[in-house]
């Protein structure tokens, strides 16, 4: 007999899919439909909150998700750490060459590209319109991770969600360490020119680091070839408007980086980092994908079923969608997914927030192993019964060892959770 796949397999019940698949058909009404969208949405959510809350007191892993906390909190320092990196670095790669350069570099040409177009004129009508609808984005994705990691309550995925979690942040931040490292090497023109003079109040002009290793060589292949052979940098960068200094006290290091304006100049700080939106140089990897291919890794691995198909087939979706609406270049996206890929693996060899249950659970058969062999032998069913209630009452003692304890961390945690929940959907609903 032949068997499925393992991503078809779902662990229990396909009952996560289905709110994952009700979770993105409910927000696409605000295309179709907005009034059903604006009377549904928030009727879900509650439906989704009240089943957690109501199985909070039945759920009997809260030892193990205590275990996972000190971890997931590291893990979103760690995370927190790296996105601060990463959006210092996306406004430098900008305002380092100026508002100037950004318009008038010509985006690279890209295959990619090429292909959507070609597509557009060879498929169906209704086949371009499914592959333009902005049916998922980013929001959802993170939105379909957090109903994952809550799925625990409904044991449809293996505690602890906390440890699951931990993992997503830790190697979300790895992944974002990554891109930043990568994107602020070799700076690349965007795909839409337009971006930095809308979305960016930095200088017209390159920073001095810029004007003197980088424009008088950008263009003239004798400089180039005599830089090559000198290796100094020996062309006169000419004339520029001054810097503009404010005074940021101890943070006047990143003045260099960020080259604030006037206007903008007055730290607080520097307008919460602009509030970190996103960049307009070709940053080399796409974060979006990124978070798209780390939350169908997490489900795949955590629940399977043909729900995690569906999920990669939404991270094509918008792998096609960044192409398109030139977010990205093809490279960029094509890097974070086999990036995103290669680094769930990686944290997956030596991750360790399992639930330590079963394992403890095995240890203890393993030493009354020899006695149940006895009593199976002799028949003795009684015996064999007190055995196997040895074993589950032992695995059982810690967690009843502190009920009040667990009782004020599971509240904390569902009211942390549910918090963080609320912070995403709000501060990523633009995608």
């Amino acid at each position: 007999m032949k068997r499925s796949p393992a991503i078809l397999k779902n662990r229990r019940g396909g009952g996560l899919g289905f709110a994952a698949i009700a979770y993105i058909g409910v927000d696409y009404l605000r295309f179709i439909s907005p009034a059903w969208h604006d009377r549904l949405q928030p009727a879900l959510w509650t439906i989704l909150a009240i089943a957690a809350i109501i199985r909070v007191p039945f759920y009997k892993h809260w030892s193990s998700e205590l275990r996972s906390a000190i971890p997931f909190i590291f893990a979103m320092i760690f995370l927190l750490s790296a996105l601060l990196f990463e959006a210092i670095s996306v406004r430098s790669v900008t305002a380092v060459l100026g508002l100037e350069w950004n318009s008038d570099a010509s985006p690279l040409p890209d295959v990619g590209q090429w292909l959507v177009l070609s597509l557009n004129e060879k498929l169906p009508q209704t086949v371009v319109n499914i592959l333009r609808a902005r049916i998922i984005g980013l929001h959802h994705f993170l939105m379909l991770f957090i109903m994952l990691a809550f799925s625990v309550l409904f044991e449809s995925v293996e505690a602890p969600g906390l440890g699951l979690g931990a993992r997503f942040m830790f190697t979300m931040g790895i992944g974002r360490l990554l891109r930043a490292i990568t994107f602020i090497s070799t700076i690349l023109p965007s795909a839409r020119p337009w971006c930095a003079s809308a979305r960016f109040l930095v200088p017209q002009h390159p920073h001095p680091w810029a004007q003197k290793y980088y424009v008088p060589y950008a263009t003239d292949s004798n400089a180039i070839r005599n830089v090559i052979n000198w290796d100094t940098a020996y062309a006169d960068p000419g004339e520029y408007d001054p810097e503009f200094r404010p005074d940021w006290g101890s943070m006047s290091f990143l003045i260099d980086f960020l080259r604030p304006t006037a206007p903008e100049g007055s730290s607080a700080w520097y307008h919460l980092l602009k509030k970190a939106s996103g960049g307009c140089n070709d940053l080399i990897y796409s974060g979006h994908m990124l978070v798209a291919v780390l939350t169908a890794m997490a489900w795949t691995e955590a629940y399977g079923g043909y729900s995690s198909a569906l999920i990669w087939i939404f991270v094509i979706h918008s792998a096609q969608r960044e192409i398109r609406e030139r977010h990205h270049y093809s490279v960029d996206v094509v890097v974070a997914i086999y990036v995103g890929i290669m680094l769930w693996k990686m944290t997956g060899l030596f991750w360790p927030m399992k639930d330590q249950s079963k394992a403890t659970r095995l240890r203890r058969l393993e030493k009354i192993q020899g006695r149940l062999m006895r009593a199976a032998k002799d028949d003795d069913i009684e015996e064999i019964r007190e055995l196997l209630k040895e074993v589950e009452v032992s695995s059982h003692v810690r967690e009843n060892s502190s009920s009040k304890a667990m009782w004020l961390f599971s509240g904390g945690t569902i009211i942390f959770t549910l918090s963080m929940v609320l912070l995403a959907f709000t501060l990523t609903s633009d995608g």
